[in-house]
C-alpha cells in the first residue's frame, strides 16, 4: 500500500514537492492557509485539507515547508496542530529554514508526542522543487532517515544524512545560505563593474559561466538580471534576507567572525528596503544606480 503523504505550505517550493510525490504514486494531502493553493493541490490530483490536523491524520510523513520557526511550532502545536492527530512513528519532515533552537524545541515536544522528526535543509529553488532534484540536508535517527527513503526519492536527486541531531539539517543549511548569499551579491557587483566599463554582460556570462566561477547562482540570476526579471521569477529577496539572519544569529551563538556573510546580509536588507515584493537580483539595480548604469542587453 502507498504511503499516505502530507504537505504544509502550498508555495513554490511545496507545491512541487507536492506534485512529485503523486507523480511518484504517493496519496498526498495538502494544507496553505490560501484556499486557492488548496484548490489548485486538487486540481493536480491532491487531497486539500482545512487544517493541518487533517493533514496529519492517518499520515506516514509530513513535510512542513512554512516560513519560519512561529509558523512551524503552530503548525505542529497550535490549535488544530498536526501533533494532535499523527499517529505514533509516523514523520514529521521539516524542510522549512528556521534555524537550529527552533529544530530542536520542534523535536522535544514532538517526541513527548511519539512523533518522529527529521530537519532537513533543502536547496534547488523553484526548479529543483518542481523537476524533483532537490538537494536534502537531513539529520535525524537514521532509521527514520532510511524508512524515508521513498518519499525522499520522490522530491529529490541529491538526499544526504548530515547528523542524528535535530538543527543538524538546519546549520548545513545556514553554511549553504553563507555562500550562496556572497555567490549572489559578488554577481551583482560584477555585472555593475562590467557594465560601467562598457562590456556586454552577455560577454560576462559566457566567460565566467563556463570558467571556475560559473556556479548556478551566476547562470540562473544573470539572464534574468538582463531581461529585467526582477518579480515572480521564485525567489523572493524575503526567503533569502530570513536565511541570512538565521546564518548570522547561528554565528553569534556558536561564536563566529563572518565579514562576508555579515556584508551580503547588509546588501540584501537594503533591496529588501527598497524594493520588498521584488526577487533577490533586485539588489542589483540599488548598486547601479550607484554608478548610473544598467545592465541590460546589448541585442
Amino acid at each position: 500500500m502507498a504511503k499516505t503523504v502530507g504537505v504544509i505550505g502550498l508555495g513554490n517550493m511545496g507545491m512541487g514537492m507536492a506534485k512529485n510525490l503523486l507523480k511518484a504514486g504517493f496519496v498526498t494531502k495538502g494544507y496553505d492557509i490560501v484556499a486557492a493553493k488548496r484548490e489548485a493541490l486538487k486540481g493536480h490530483g491532491g487531497v486539500p485539507c482545512e487544517t493541518p490536523a487533517e493533514v496529519g491524520k492517518d499520515a506516514d510523513v509530513v513535510f512542513v515547508m512554512v516560513m519560519n520557526g512561529m509558523q512551524a511550532l503552530d503548525v505542529a502545536f497550535g490549535e488544530n496542530g498536526l501533533a494532535s492527530t499523527m499517529k505514533p512513528s509516523s514523520v514529521f519532515f521539516l524542510t522549512a529554514t528556521i534555524g537550529m533552537g527552533y529544530a530542536q524545541q520542534l523535536c522535544k515536544g514532538l517526541e513527548e508526542k511519539g512523533i518522529d522528526m527529521i530537519d532537513c535543509g533543502v536547496s534547488g529553488g523553484l526548479s529543483g522543487a518542481h523537476n524533483g532534484t532537490l538537494t536534502l540536508m537531513a539529520s535525524g535517527k537514521k532509521e527514520v532517515y532510511d524508512r524515508c527513503a521513498d518519499v525522499m526519492d520522490a522530491i529529490a536527486s541529491n538526499p544526504n544524512h548530515v547528523g542524528t541531531e535535530p538543527g543538524q539539517g538546519q546549520v548545513v543549511k545556514s553554511c549553504l545560505q553563507a555562500l550562496i548569499g556572497a555567490e549572489f551579491t559578488a554577481t551583482f557587483e560584477l555585472l555593475v563593474l562590467g557594465a560601467k566599463a562598457g562590456v556586454d554582460p552577455q560577454i560576462l556570462l559566457d566567460v565566467i559561466g563556463t570558467s571556475g566561477g560559473g556556479c548556478g547562482v551566476f547562470k540562473n540570476c544573470v539572464p534574468l538580471i538582463m531581461d529585467r526579471k526582477f518579480k515572480d521569477t521564485g525567489s523572493a529577496i524575503t526567503t533569502m534576507h530570513k536565511d541570512l539572519n538565521i546564518t548570522m544569529d547561528l554565528a553569534k551563538e556558536v561564536g563566529c567572525y563572518m565579514p562576508t556573510t555579515s556584508t551580503a546580509r547588509e546588501l540584501f536588507q537594503a533591496g529588501l528596503t527598497a524594493y520588498p515584493d521584488e526577487d533577490n537580483w533586485c539588489i542589483t539595480k540599488i548598486l547601479e544606480n550607484i554608478a548610473g548604469v544598467q545592465v541590460k542587453r546589448v541585442k
